[in-house]
């Protein structure tokens, strides 16, 4: 069996990877490899978007995991900016997850995550950007600081306030997204679009949190519930930070 690639990190900030080859039953000789590898933490949404994607699109990658709070030598010489995601693909290197899930969509259109008509297409695009920006930073943005971060990096104790005020972003924006997915599969009509895939990122480190009011929307449980069954979601699934288990109802898919 041959070991998992090894991680390094060459001159010019490029993900390199090593991969162990055998070439005869008693010869073992090390060869340069190109694959394809997304540098994620893994209860990161924006990270969990692109996981998601890449395995809708049937598209086999690498997970190499780095603690964007660190702010690794390896990550700032990958992303000058210091977060994940970063997608390598062969020459391409892409950092954010918007310009990484266009470069998939564009670069692999056998199965694409964007709607057909512009005008769908343009409204995709925007509900992408509420989930990204507005959505996580009134919502996911404090919770997951209050509740994961400051765990992680030892900086204090979760504050009240702003998880109070999180949580009523959270019911506010769940009422919204419970009327984009109340007549129909997904939220753009009958197929998974980016815009699923974003939202659904942002409400599984949530759920992961346990905080997410589902029974409150049943709309938007349903469609939860949905995504939540597809293969693509299986290994989101999995994830487990040490020292903080998943709530609850994480892992059931009938919750």
């Amino acid at each position: 069996m041959y070991p998992r690639p090894v991680c390094i990190l060459d001159k010019i900030g490029r993900w390199a990877f090593l991969e162990q080859v055998c070439i005869t039953s008693d010869v073992l000789i090390w060869e340069s490899v190109t694959l394809r590898v997304l540098v994620h933490f893994a209860l990161c949404p924006f990270s969990r978007k692109i996981r998601i994607q890449l395995v809708e699109k049937d598209l086999k990658f690498e997970l190499f995991e780095e603690n964007p709070y660190l702010k690794s030598d390896e990550l700032t010489g990958a992303n000058p900016a210091g977060e994940v995601p970063v997608l390598v693909d062969g020459e391409a290197q892409i950092i954010d997850s918007r310009a990484i899930a266009d470069y998939l969509d564009e670069r692999y259109p056998e199965t694409s995550c964007m709607p057909r008509l512009p005008d769908d297409r343009a409204e995709c695009r925007r509900l992408v950007a509420w989930f990204d920006n507005k959505f996580y930073r009134e919502v996911t943005e404090p919770l997951f600081r209050e509740q994961i971060v400051k765990m992680v990096m030892r900086s204090g104790n979760p504050e009240g306030k702003y998880l109070r005020v999180a949580q009523e972003n959270l019911r506010s924006h769940l009422g919204y997204h419970d009327q984009l997915v109340g007549h129909h599969n997904w939220m753009l009509g009958n197929n998974l679009t980016q815009a699923d895939i974003a939202a659904a990122a942002q409400f599984s480190t949530l759920d992961y949190l346990g905080v997410v009011p589902w029974n409150e929307f049943p709309h938007a449980k349903e469609w939860y519930a949905r995504i939540k069954s597809r293969p693509s979601f299986r290994p989101i699934l999995q994830d487990f930070l040490r020292g903080r288990p998943p709530g609850p109802n994480y892992v059931n898919l009938d919750f």
